[in-house]
């Protein structure tokens, strides 16, 4: 065989040796690579037996995980007990805004109803004195000598001013026989200017000083005559039922 022929028979041999060669080392080392890295915290997926890093490594990790578990778990209990917290903060809030709106609706009705009992009160003492009130505003007395003489009592029995129907009636009979209008123009009186006029027979001037409130200023007036003559005996004899002839 020739020389050179033999040279490149084992050139030839010698590159897909190589190559060969070239693969088995790429197998190997991707074979060590898998075997430094196990598939899980305790196992190794290559066949050849786990180095004292590689255990180690697995527990670390393991370890690892176990304390984040742990924590997270701790965080939640946690977060629990505060979420369980403030519910019974917030319930125990709502209960005290519900026990005092309570208390103020019922202090409000109280005296709501205080107020409204005063009214029903105050309505009740008016109403209790209207009726008095209406009595007396509505007595009405008869426009004769009874109607006068009984109208006059009851204005002297508020200014105290004594007398009885028995006794303003009979001076009244003798003084003026009952005329209202009655007028003496012949007794000193008249002589002097100052006649004496009315039921009583009162002269001007002591119908003045000793007229009643509330009564007309006209001497003619039955019940301002009366009331004026009798308030006069009064001063002068005690009370009318004392005058028995010309006062």
């Amino acid at each position: 065989m020739p020389k050179n022929m033999l040279n490149r028979a084992h050139s030839r041999l010698t590159k897909q040796h190589k190559i060969a060669l070239a693969g088995v080392a790429a197998l190997g080392t991707a074979a060590l690579v898998v075997s430094a890295v196990p598939s899980s915290a305790d196992t190794v997926t290559t066949g050849a037996p786990a180095t004292t890093d590689q255990v180690a490594a697995g527990k670390t990790l393991k370890n690892v995980k176990g304390t984040v578990t742990d924590q997270l778990a701790d965080q939640s209990v946690k977060l629990d007990t505060f979420a369980a917290q403030k519910k019974a903060a917030d319930a125990a809030v709502a209960k005290q805004r519900a026990a005092a709106a309570a208390k103020k609706a019922a202090s409000d009705a109280a005296a709501k109803k205080a107020a409204q009992d005063r009214a029903a009160k105050a309505a009740a003492s008016r109403s209790a004195q209207r009726p008095r009130m209406e009595l007396t505003a509505a007595k009405t007395y008869p426009n004769n000598l009874d109607g006068w003489i009984r109208q006059a009592l009851d204005i002297m029995k508020q200014h105290n001013i004594p007398g009885s129907y028995s006794g303003v009636h009979r001076n009244i009979i003798r003084e003026s026989s009952g005329n209202p209008m009655a007028i003496n123009n012949w007794d000193i009186n008249a002589i002097n200017g100052i006649p004496s006029k009315g039921l009583l027979q009162v002269i001007q001037p002591t119908f003045n000083a000793y007229h009643v409130p509330g009564t007309s200023w006209n001497i003619y007036d039955p019940v301002a005559n009366i009331t004026a003559a009798c308030n006069y005996a009064a001063h002068r004899y005690g009370s009318m039922d004392n005058v028995n002839s010309a006062y």
